[in-house]
């Protein structure tokens, strides 16, 4: 672990952007659904956006000014600007939205299945998809996804695990543990699951917390392949 930070224990985090200092969240759950700016020293909320109350916010991307947010079950996705939270456009999509990242080119979203869908960020249309399988056996419940220097890196739902795949064939290419990032002594009878990751560019780490925790970590995630076995980060099998 790089740093910790203090996170509202009220953000039942869906989605998490960090680009040039910047931290955005997108919070779930009807009727507390929200896209927010935070201050990540010290987890104030900037500006808010509230969704409708029967929308369940969930993945969150950003693509060149614009914010981008899905929902869960109501088959719409949200486009806002990234200076104001200001919200300029919409979009359609069948079935559900878990994970939103984005290539540079694509948008790439999770749904909770093993598949991968990769979507024209004007027209909103599937230019590919992709399986996502772990030696040969297709993974469920990819859920938060982030890009980083041509991998993807997406939570596992229900788990403490963040897996390491390759955006082209889909094959998980690393594992990493992060069971017991927050402290048992830190968990409540509403602390829930690990959710949210995003990429500081500058400092090369991730930003990693979970729904409804009291902190937000900053990591320095390195497979044990590139660096000795004492860096954050070991492979779970």
């Amino acid at each position: 672990m790089v740093a910790r930070f203090p996170h509202d224990t009220s953000a039942y985090t869906q989605g998490l952007v960090y680009s040039r200092g910047q931290l955005y969240e997108s919070t779930g759950r009807l009727g507390y659904s929200q896209l927010r700016h935070v201050e990540l020293t010290t987890g104030r909320v900037l500006v808010a956006t509230e969704l409708a109350a029967d929308r369940f916010g969930e993945g969150l991307t950003l693509l060149d000014g614009r914010l981008y947010q899905l929902t869960w079950k109501s088959g719409v996705g949200y486009v806002y600007r990234a200076d104001n939270l200001a919200l300029v456009d919409s979009f359609n999509f069948t079935g559900e939205g878990w994970g939103l990242a984005t290539d540079g080119n694509t948008l790439i979203m999770s749904d909770g299945s093993a598949t991968l869908r990769f979507l024209d960020p004007q027209s909103f249309a599937v230019v590919r998809q992709v399986v996502v399988r772990d030696e040969g056996l297709p993974l469920t419940q990819v859920n938060e996804l982030e890009y980083v220097a041509g991998q993807l890196y997406a939570n596992v739902y229900q788990s403490d695990r963040i897996v390491q795949i390759d955006p082209t064939s889909g094959a998980v290419l690393h594992w990493f543990d992060l069971a017991g990032l927050l402290p048992e002594d830190e968990r409540n009878s509403t602390t829930d699951v690990l959710n949210g990751i995003a990429f500081d560019e500058e400092s090369g780490n991730l930003l990693v917390t979970g729904k409804l925790w009291p902190a937000l970590f900053e990591l320095s995630l390195r497979r044990p392949d590139e660096v000795d076995s004492s860096t954050t980060g070991n492979a779970a099998r």
